[in-house]
């Protein structure tokens, strides 16, 4: 993992990391979006040969930070899981066991539909729209932010990307986090998500995430 950019708000420091995920300096806290564990378990269920490997390396890339920022505890917001349970949630499970003094909250995106006893026999604390802590929120979905909000909200969803364009007109799109005023989408830590694009506009700021580097872009 390259160097983590430090991102203030409102005077709290949080890392913005080149492998998707943000480290809550004050609240020792680690920020995960739109994870979708189970996800190529639930496509080769369905008889679509995804490799179990895109799964295995999303696992490691998390158990990597979290062995880097030593967190308290995890925010994960929205879709932790993709959908019912399967094999590859069991090696979720395992890790979890390893973590279990690690807090872990879930503000449940529209893919986690696992049974409640699930998330309670992996320790997983669960609330259904809105999770606040220290003065911050955060939402799965960005259109549950209210309008006109003052305090800073981080949302996850919309697994944003932005492009940026080479020679000869080669056009590249990298994922990102994307911030504005009083928000700040994160980009999906899945691998195995598609994107939406966003543009830059002014005051709002983009961190694409290109290979292991984190990019400012500027216009």
């Amino acid at each position: 993992m390259t160097a983590p950019i430090p991102y203030i708000i409102q005077e709290n420091c949080f890392w913005l990391t080149s492998e998707r995920g943000i480290f809550w300096e004050k609240e020792r806290a680690l920020i995960l979006s739109d994870l979708h564990f189970g996800k190529t378990g639930h496509f080769r269920k369905n008889g679509i040969g995804v490799p179990q490997a895109v799964y295995k390396e999303d696992l490691q890339r998390m158990v990597e930070l979290i062995s880097f920022f030593k967190p308290t505890k995890l925010i994960a917001v929205g879709d932790l899981f993709h959908s019912a349970d399967n094999l590859e949630l069991q090696l979720f499970s395992k890790i979890r066991a390893v973590f279990s003094k690690m807090q872990l909250i879930l503000v449940k995106g529209n893919h986690d539909v696992l049974d409640k006893s699930w998330y309670h026999q992996n320790n997983i604390e669960l609330t259904n729209r809105n999770y606040t802590l220290s003065g911050f929120h955060f939402v799965h979905d960005p259109l549950d932010i209210p309008s006109g909000n003052t305090e800073f909200y981080f949302s996850g969803h919309l697994h944003p990307s932005v492009s940026i364009s080479g020679i000869g007109k080669q056009i590249l799109h990298f994922p990102c986090y994307y911030f504005t005023e009083n928000t700040g989408i994160l980009p999906a830590f899945s691998k195995f998500s598609g994107t939406a694009k966003v543009k830059k506009k002014k005051n709002n700021r983009i961190f694409a995430i290109v290979e292991n580097s984190l990019i400012e872009i500027e216009k």
